[in-house]
């Protein structure tokens, strides 16, 4: 009898054999920089493969080579990874820059427009507005609002709709979670390809992890994570990834062969157990940020809360929400009543919430983003975002919610 199991109860086993490696039940790490080839021949047909020189026979798999090529902890991670986003293939980085960088140097060159979500987290948006323009490349950013017909004008206005090449988007977006709906940047990259040029979505959702958010299924054609996040979970390992089909990742995983970036092996194997509790760990996330957010809503010295569960059910913004999102998740954001004096008199006062960058781990976290994280965006670019003085963000994490609520409150508090 054949059962389909869920990604949450393959993340314990799937893609290793503990036969191959003396009976283990865990992955070992394989901490080896190269790796021994049985003769000759083998060596020479790995090669072929992993350079392009043949496509694979059918049930041929790409043998282990050199460890900036190929190695077990990493495969093992891959394979796992693509099954909570029905992905055909998988790239690990040692970072999720790297992941993000790797994949826009793949598929951008000079000439090319790149049409971008706003607000982005705060090194996407230095390597877009840096990097890429002394390279050539074209860059034009759009608002979670505007419309198909909008996003459209503006590469008309500046004459560029013929090089667009390639969508990023971060949906929800960082801080203010507001929404982008995938299929509308796929409806627009779909009608400027060509038969010479396919114009391709890639999505960041690290805010939404592999559990709340399927980019693929939504007209992504790439999904890139910051695994340092929600995937690595302990805030003890700094990592990324992208996915894809087999086709574009292959492109992908060329070029981070050549740029050396791919992740190491204690990396891979760190991910490996964190991938075994990544759906319990984000499904009381998700249950303590609802109280959190409702604590909030009424608190008297809190102008608003930006938080997903919150969307009006009559917007346009709510059907997006329900197309593309399986929960409200564990981030959110809010304006205390005041400016930076009274956010930083509030940070300054938490006790068990630690004041401090990233999302996604298990402990709890706030930031003042115009500061900090989203400290590199143009100060035009912020105040049209909302990323103003009085904005707060909270990672919220697996601590007692009661805790994590007693902790903001008396913070609150201090607010003079």
């Amino acid at each position: 009898m054949k059962h389909n199991f869920s990604p949450e109860s393959l993340m314990m086993s799937y893609g290793y054999k503990p036969e191959l490696s003396e009976g283990a039940l865990k992955c070992p790490i394989f901490q080896t920089s190269t790796f021994v080839f049985k003769n000759a021949e083998e060596g020479k047909a790995f090669f072929e493969v992993a350079y392009g020189l043949r496509e694979k026979k059918v049930n041929e798999e790409l043998g282990l080579i050199y460890s900036r090529i190929n190695n077990p902890d990493l495969e093992i991670l891959e394979n796992r990874l693509c099954l909570w986003d029905g992905a055909e293939d998988c790239a690990v980085f040692e970072s999720g820059m790297s992941a993000i960088t790797t994949m826009l140097l793949e598929f951008l060159k000079p000439g090319d427009l790149l049409l971008y979500s706003t607000p982005l987290y705060g090194g996407t948006d230095h390597f877009i507005h840096d990097f890429l323009k002394k390279i050539g490349v074209h860059a034009i950013g759009f608002k979670p609002w505007q419309t198909k017909e909008e996003i459209i004008q503006l590469m008309t206005k500046a004459n560029l709709q013929n090089n667009l090449a390639l969508f990023f988007i971060e949906t929800p977006a960082n801080p203010t979670n507001a929404l982008i709906d995938i299929s509308v940047c796929k409806e627009i990259a779909d009608q400027f390809s060509t038969k010479e040029k396919q114009v391709y979505v890639a999505v960041d959702n690290t805010y939404m992890g592999p559990l709340w958010q399927h980019p693929l299924k939504n007209g992504g054609d790439l999904v890139l994570y910051s695994a340092t996040k929600y995937i690595g979970g302990h805030s003890d390992v700094i990592a990324g990834a992208c996915l894809g089909n087999k086709e574009l990742m292959t492109r992908v995983k060329t070029l981070r062969t050549f740029l050396g970036n791919m992740a190491g092996p204690w990396t891979g194997w760190l991910l490996l157990r964190s991938l075994e509790t990544l759906k319990v760990r984000m499904d009381q996330q998700a249950e303590n940020a609802k109280h959190v957010a409702e604590f909030l809503r009424t608190h008297p010295k809190i102008e608003k809360v930006y938080y997903l569960g919150f969307i009006p059910e009559n917007s346009e913004e709510y059907k997006i929400y329900k197309k593309q999102y399986s929960s409200a998740g564990a981030m959110l954001s809010f304006d205390v009543k005041g400016g930076e004096k009274e956010a930083f008199a509030f940070l300054n006062a938490l006790k068990m919430i630690k004041l401090a960058v990233s999302l996604g781990g298990t402990e709890s976290l706030a930031e003042h983003p115009i500061t900090m994280t989203h400290a590199g965006v143009e100060p035009e670019h912020r105040k049209e975002m909302h990323i103003t003085e009085k904005l707060v963000r909270i990672s919220v994490g697996v601590e007692n919610f009661k805790d994590i609520i007693w902790d903001i409150e008396q913070a609150l508090e201090k607010i003079v």
